[in-house]
C-alpha cells in the first residue's frame, strides 16, 4: 500500500466503488452521512497513495480466450518478466516463493499459439529451469484486464521475432503475433 493508512470508512468507499465503479460521490456520502467533500477528499487521498486505481479492461471470464499459468524457476526473474512487458499475450507477471520463482499469466485464441510462445520464449530460454504449464479451467470471480486491443501493425512482434520465420507459424500451431501483420487471429 506504499504506506497509506485506511480506516473503515475508507474500506466501505472502496467497497462502494467496486461494487458500482460508476457511483456517484453523492451517493457514497449519503451511504455513509458524510459530505460530498469529505468524500471527495478520501478517494483522492486513496488514489494518490495508489490504494485505488480506476482501469477499464476486459473481463476474462466472460471471454473465449484461453489463460494459461506458467510457473518456473528463473536465475533472474525480473529479466523474465521485462521480456515479456509488451508481449500482447502476456497479462501479468508475479516473483513468487517456494518450488517456482515465477509465475505468468498469457492469453490466447488457441492453446497452441499459446504454447508456442512459451515454447519459443521461455522453454528454451537458458535462464530458465523447471517450466510447469497450466490452462485456467473455471474462474470463481470475474477477472478484469486491461487488455491492448489495437496494434500499429509491423513485421517484428514485440519481443523481436518475425513470426513467418518461426516453425510453428506454417504449420497454423501459432496464429502469429497480434501486434504484427502476420496475425490470423480475430480477438487481441
Amino acid at each position: 500500500m506504499r504506506g497509506a493508512e485506511i480506516d473503515e470508512i475508507d474500506k466501505r468507499i472502496i467497497s462502494y466503488l467496486m461494487e458500482d465503479p460508476r457511483i456517484s460521490q453523492i451517493e457514497i456520502a449519503r451511504r455513509l452521512g458524510i459530505s460530498q467533500p469529505a468524500v471527495y477528499a478520501r478517494i483522492k487521498r486513496l488514489e494518490d497513495s495508489g490504494v485505488i486505481e480506476h482501469v477499464v479492461g476486459m473481463n476474462l471470464k466472460e471471454t473465449n480466450l484461453y489463460i494459461a499459468k506458467i510457473d518456473m524457476t528463473a536465475r533472474d526473474p525480473w529479466k523474465v518478466l521485462s521480456f515479456f512487458e509488451n508481449c500482447p499475450m502476456f497479462i501479468n507477471g508475479l516473483i513468487t516463493s517456494g518450488r517456482h520463482n515465477l509465475c505468468l499469466f498469457f492469453i490466447g485464441e488457441k492453446l497452441s499459439a499459446i504454447e508456442s510462445c512459451i515454447n519459443s520464449h521461455i522453454r528454451k530460454n537458458p535462464n530458465v529451469t523447471d517450466v510447469e504449464f497450466n490452462v485456467v479451467i473455471a474462474m470463481a470471480k470475474d477477472l478484469v484486464v486491461p487488455i491492448k486491443m489495437w496494434y500499429k501493425k509491423g513485421s517484428r512482434s514485440p519481443c523481436g521475432k518475425i513470426c513467418s520465420d518461426e516453425t510453428c507459424y506454417p504449420s497454423g500451431k501459432c496464429i502469429g503475433c497480434p501486434a504484427t501483420t502476420f496475425y490470423k487471429g480475430r480477438f487481441l
